[in-house]
């Protein structure tokens, strides 16, 4: 889908710099791709703690056995 963006030249030349990127298509893709990686891990870290986990053995020593 091509787009028509302004986007800082300056932003770009660091990611491409940063990144190793010859294009500034690939600098802008893979930086969408950290950000999005990012913003999951938040919402995960958000969730720690909050999931309860019970170790129970017997529960899976009954389930290798079926």
């Amino acid at each position: 889908m091509p787009s028509n963006l302004a986007i800082d030249d300056d932003l770009i030349a660091q990611v491409q710099q940063l990144g190793g990127f010859k294009t500034k298509k690939a600098a802008v893709n893979e930086a969408l791709a950290e950000f999005i990686r990012h913003r999951k891990q938040l919402e995960l870290l958000d969730d720690f703690g909050t999931i309860d986990y019970h170790d129970d053995q017997a529960s899976k020593k009954e389930a290798r056995r079926k």
